[in-house]
Formats: structure tokens, sequence, C-alpha cells
């Protein structure tokens, strides 16, 4: 029973943090500091990762007639007039190709280093480091773009060539734990002209193969051989992740409308600091 409510915990910070900018692999590195799972370093790897699809399901939900390129109603680009064409939604189907082209960067390197930059920078130092340069970045580009007006105000309007930077600065999530992969994308999205809504929105449809494909890759490597405790601590942190996401992403799309990204920012510089505080005493570590 205890290591169920451990894992109800872990669902309520994945769902929080995995869309503020805040880093969720972060947070759940430093959680694991401070609340351990009695599980094997092999199934907590796949666990931190794995627990993210409740909260992919749902941006999948919410954002379903944004996503779905299949249907006659609300079809503003069918591929034809008549037949099956007329089921086809062109531009949703443009929408992930550019998705697809943003998740190009991260997909060979994880591929790739995942099991090196593991080793190498999952750990507090590294986080607490990225939760401060990114803090910092995120005030400094607010004051950069305060009067100006954005260039990209919709989704569709962002081209191959915007898709493909915006996956350069995910890749930088992808390789140091405490960025934050939102985080990155968000900030990368803003230097180049993206409107704040236009940057938190294509985050989310971004997340869904990214979130998808890492966690296929961590459960082929652990295996399906789960224990029927494993099983129950990672389907129930999957379900709070996705009861949490539900109100944690209304609530960001409709804060982002009146008000910037600074407050993340500070907060992320803040609680930086008292991870390496904490470090340098250890407390943590």
């Amino acid at each position: 029973m205890l290591e169920i409510l451990k894992a109800i915990l872990f669902g309520v910070v994945e769902g929080i943090t995995e869309w503020l900018p805040i880093s969720s692999t972060g947070h759940m590195i430093l959680l694991d500091e401070i609340v351990k799972l009695d599980v094997s370093e092999e199934f907590y790897s796949m666990f931190q990762v794995v627990i993210q699809l409740g909260a992919i399901l749902a941006v999948v939900l919410i954002f379903w007639n944004k996503i779905w390129p299949f249907g006659k109603k609300n079809n503003q680009a069918p591929l034809s007039k008549t037949g099956i064409g007329a089921w086809v939604k062109t531009d949703i189907f443009v929408l992930w190709f550019h998705i697809l082209v943003s998740c190009v960067p991260a997909a060979v390197v994880g591929l790739l280093w995942d099991d090196l930059f593991e080793a190498l920078f999952y750990n507090y130092t590294t986080v607490a480091i990225m939760l401060i340069i990114f803090g910092i970045a995120f005030i400094v580009v607010e004051n950069m773009k305060s009067g100006h007006s954005a260039k990209i105000n919709a989704v569709a309007d962002i081209t191959y060539t915007t898709a493909f930077l915006i996956g350069m600065f995910q890749l930088i999530a992808a390789i140091f734990p405490g960025t934050s992969r939102s985080g990155a994308t968000i900030v990368g999205a803003l230097l180049i002209g993206v409107s704040r809504t236009v940057a938190a929105e294509y985050t989310f449809y971004l997340a869904i193969p990214v979130m998808f494909g890492a966690s296929l890759l961590k459960i082929l490597k652990f295996g399906f051989s789960f224990t029927a405790m494993e099983a129950a601590i990672l389907l129930v942190g999957m379900v709070v992740a996705f009861v949490v996401s539900m109100f944690v992403i209304k609530f960001l799309m409709g804060y982002i409308k009146k008000h910037d990204f600074k407050v993340f920012g500070w907060y992320r510089i803040i609680l930086g600091i008292i991870v390496l505080a904490c470090g340098i005493a250890g407390v943590i570590g």
C-alpha cells in the first residue's frame, strides 16, 4: 500500500511538471532523492519515462479535434471534395509532418546515446544548473519580446524551418535533465517569433510522438516481465498523471493568454538554488 501511495505522489508531480515549463524529469529525479520507490533501478529508470504516457493521453483527449487527421466534420482542407479524400484533413497531416521534423534531432540523439546521457547527467547538479540557466532564459527572452508582436500567431503558420529549429531546442532537453522539454521548446519558439499560446500548444503536440517513442524504447529495454506490484505502480502513476494533466493543461492555456512565462523562470531559479544548497549540505545526492 505504501508503494501505491508513492506512485500516486509521483503521478501528481509528473502531471503538474510535464506541462509547466519547470522540468518534469528534474522534479522526478529530485523526488526520487526524497521518496524512494521500493523497486529495482532498472524498473525506476523505465517508470520515470513511461509514466509520461498518462500525461500524453490527456493531450490527445483535450486536443483530439485538432490532431486527428480524418473526418468530414470541420474539415477545412479536405484532400478532395468527394470520396475517401473528403475524409482526409490535409492541414492536420501537414501539422504532423512539421511535428515529425521537430522530433528528428532528439530522436536521433536519443536512440544513439540515451544510456550515456542518463549515466552522465541524471543527477541533482545537472538538474539544478539547467533549472537556473533556463529560468534566466525565460526572463531574458520575455524581456526581449516585451512590446514586440509575434510573427507566428497560429500553429498553421509554423513552417518546416521553424519546426526544425524548435526541434533543435528540444534536443537540449533530451540531453540535460532539468532543462524541461516544454521549457526548451517554448523558449526556442519565442526566440524565433512564435506567440506564447502557439508555442505552448505546439509543444503539447510535439510531446505526443516524443513521449510515445521514449516510452516504447524504455519498455523494450526493460522487457515485459513485470511483477504484479510493478504493474500496479506503473498503472497507478499513469492514471494519476493523466487526471492531473487534464487540469494543468487547461490551466496553462488559460494562464498564458493573460500572463507571460516569467513566473516560471523565477520558480526555476529559486528551485535550482535550493537544490544546489541541499546538495552541498549533503541533504541530497
